[in-house]
Formats: structure tokens, sequence, C-alpha cells
């Protein structure tokens, strides 16, 4: 069997690599040449850690290779999958045109039998549509299957959880077509669930606002512990001793990010308003993560006596450490408020770049945190990077102005960083 990947964006590639290392053949589509040129050259158009020494093993081994030719990739391939961007729309439904574009795509190229799958995160029923998609599509009539196979990685690690998965889910109203794709993971050590495909799409929306309410419940509970003078993190590791609980995901910030939770939660929220059913546990945990970066932006200008006229060092723009994914980053949120109060504000992250948008005299980028904290009166710390848990803040502090720490995310040693002489303030961390 030899599978086309269909979308050479962070899924996509990672999906391709991960099945070149399980001993597949595999070809990446993408109708962007620039992009095909560089993946055949060994270079990735975003940081993951791992996946670039991954990338050059399998095109040294031949495992994997990179085409633009959508054509030639749907009729020398079994298996397509769909791994193409499902971006919000301002409604906050997801956009399908992708989707409809390679299943169009596929409908219009196949000459035999295919098993389409779909790893994208997709609505309900897009399956379904998918179907009507590809056949009317089709030149000449012929068969195929759709299978929903949801991907659940977290940026900064998807190659561990692509391999070293907590689950496998597959849906599929053909029970054949289910069976060829679990093949392809039986080299994996990981519970399969097959399922309907309305099933298997709403597992993936329905485990990602889970784990996005799990960190608002956490983030408003901060909220009380900074009113009590109660420390967050003693609460939530008490906690977390709870299996029926566990400690994951209860870390208390300024909100979360990225391509997956702000995106699957106001998506699911769509479809729960176009089925006239009220979801208002997660209608709170998005208003929550919306407010959060205001609301510490808010205690914490009091703190420093106001920031109009201060010059504040930002530090990590990423919505995580071991991405320089930028998408809903609450650091860009806090740079935007920032800016509407005369803030001078000096950047600095590992990886990420700042948005030439949001560049100004007032908004500069430098290369090292050395550079970085000259002459601030503040730091905020938005992602916690192991740069900035490791740095030394004694040597760092002589490069201040003032001596205000600001943690996001509760990532530096608050008692430690008091006796080395700063003003620390935490989430719901005091």
């Amino acid at each position: 069997m030899n599978i086309l990947i269909m979308g050479m964006g962070y899924v996509g590639v990672t999906t391709g690599l991960v099945f070149a290392e399980l001993g597949w053949q595999v070809t990446g589509l993408d109708t962007d040449t620039r992009k095909v040129e560089a993946l055949s050259q060994g270079k990735l158009s975003f940081y993951e850690p791992g996946l670039d020494l991954l990338l050059q093993k399998h095109i040294a081994s031949g495992k994997i290779n990179f085409i633009s030719s959508p054509e030639m990739g749907i009729r020398q391939n079994d298996i397509i999958f769909i791994c193409v961007g499902t971006p919000s729309d301002k409604d906050g439904s997801a956009d399908l045109q992708a989707v409809r574009g390679a299943a169009q795509s596929i409908g219009t190229f196949m000459d035999d039998y295919k098993i389409i799958t779909v790893k994208s995160t997709v609505p309900i029923d897009t399956n379904r549509k998918l179907v009507e998609w590809v056949k009317e599509s089709q030149i000449h009539p012929h068969p195929f299957d759709v299978v929903s196979n949801p991907e659940f990685l977290r940026e900064g690690s998807a190659l561990f959880d692509s391999l070293n998965p907590d689950r496998i889910i597959i849906g599929s109203d053909n029970e054949q077509a289910a069976i060829v794709i679990q093949s392809l993971y039986d080299s994996i050590k990981a519970p399969v669930f097959v399922t309907k495909p309305r099933t298997a799409e709403l597992i993936k929306y329905a485990s990602n606002a889970f784990l996005a309410t799990k960190i608002s419940y956490v983030n408003e509970l901060a909220r009380l512990c900074e009113s009590l003078e109660v420390n967050v993190t003693d609460v939530t590791k008490g906690m977390g001793l709870d299996q029926r609980i566990g400690p994951h995901f209860l870390k208390a910030g300024i909100g979360y990010g990225g391509s997956c939770f702000p995106k699957d939660s106001m998506a699911l929220l769509y479809t729960a308003k176009e089925q006239q059913v009220e979801l208002s546990i997660l209608e709170r945990v998005v208003a929550v993560n919306n407010s959060q970066s205001s609301h510490f932006l808010n205690i914490w200008e009091q703190k420093i006596g106001g920031f109009s006229g201060k010059t504040i060092a930002i530090l990590g723009i990423s919505f995580k450490p071991n991405t320089d994914d930028l998408r809903e980053a609450p650091a860009l949120s806090i740079i935007q408020q920032l800016q509407h109060k005369q803030v001078n504000l000096r950047i600095h992250d590992p990886i990420a770049k700042l948005p030439e948008a949001l560049s100004s005299d007032m908004v500069q980028q430098f290369e090292t945190l050395e550079i970085t904290l000259q002459q601030c009166d503040a730091v905020i710390l938005c992602s916690e990077w192991k740069h900035y848990r490791e740095a030394d803040w004694l040597q760092l502090r002589a490069l201040m102005k003032d001596y205000y720490i600001f943690d996001g995310r509760n990532t530096l040693n608050g008692q430690e960083m008091t006796k080395l002489g700063y003003a620390y303030y935490g989430i719901g961390n005091r």
C-alpha cells in the first residue's frame, strides 16, 4: 500500500514522516511548489523538535517524496490522507474550502478504488459531505471509501505523540476499510477504537474542548486564589493527586492558544448552535480564555503603578514552548493591549519571529535575552521556554532599570526570584 498525504502543513508533514518511519511508502502532495521544493531539500516551513532530522532521514531512505501534481499523486497511491487546513470563519464555523478542493481533485483524477482518510479536524458530517463532493467530481464512476482518522498531536511533542499515542480513533461505515487503515498502525502499541464517522469527528472536537475546559477552569480559579491570597499552584497540586482528576492541564496561566483549542472550541459551539443545543460550559470556557490576559494585565498595571511610558520585556511569543506557532498566542494579545498604553516593548523568543504588522519603533525583537532586558522596568513572561527557566536571573537583574517580573505561566520560582531582589507576581501565585 502506498500512501498519499494531501496538504504539507504541520499535520500533513508530521503524518507523512511518521508513516515513513513505520515503513510505508509515502508521497507528500501540496500545490505550493515552493513548499514542495523546500521539503524535497529537507527544509521545514515550521519548527517542531526532531521532525527536521526525520525528514532528512526519510528523504535519504527514499521512503518519502514530495510532489505538486494532484493527478500523479492520486493515481499512484492506494490510500489518501486529507491533511489540509480548516481555519475558523468569522462566525466560528470551520472553513472547508480546502477539504472540498481535495475531494474534488480526488474525484477528478482517481482511476481505481481508493480509501480516502480524513486526518484534518472537520465538523460533524464532513465525511458524508466528502462522499458527495468526490462523486460529483468523478468523470467515470470508481468505488471508494471515506474514513475518519483524527489526529491528537501536541505541538512541541508531535513526533513522540504520533509514535506513542494514547489511542487511535477510526471512523468508518465500511469494516474492511477500517481494517486497512488500522493495519497502517500495526507496529504501534495503542488502543484502537473503531466507530462511526460522525462519532470519530465529534471525539476530536469533544477532546480538545474538554482540555480547554480544564485550562479555563484553573485560570478562573486563579482569579479567586489571587483575591484570597492562596497559591493556585498548591491548590492544583493537591487536586491533581486525585486520580479522577489527574495533574494534566491544571497549570494556571494567561490563557490557551494555538491552532487547536480556540478553533475547535468555536467550531463545536457553532455545531451546537446549528442543532439548537446550548453548551453553556464551553461558552464560559471561551469567555474566560478571551479575558484572562486582560484580567491579569490590569492587576499587574496596578502593581507597577501604570504601564504608560515604561519599558517592558515580553519573553516568549509562541503560544507554548518548542514551537514557533503564533496562532491565537496570548502574547500577541498582550503586545497589542500594551501598544495602546504607549509602552516601549522589547521582545524575545528562542524560535518564533514577531509578525511585521506588530513591529514598530516602540515594539522591537532582539536576538538575546541579555540585550532584550537592558533598561527594562519589568518582564512579562508569556511562554514557559526552558531558556527562561534556566536563565541566570541574578546576572540579568543587573541589566534592568526596575525589577518587576510578571510571570504569565508560573514558570519561575517566585520565592527564589524574590530572594534575588525581584518584585515577582505570577498567575494566582503570590
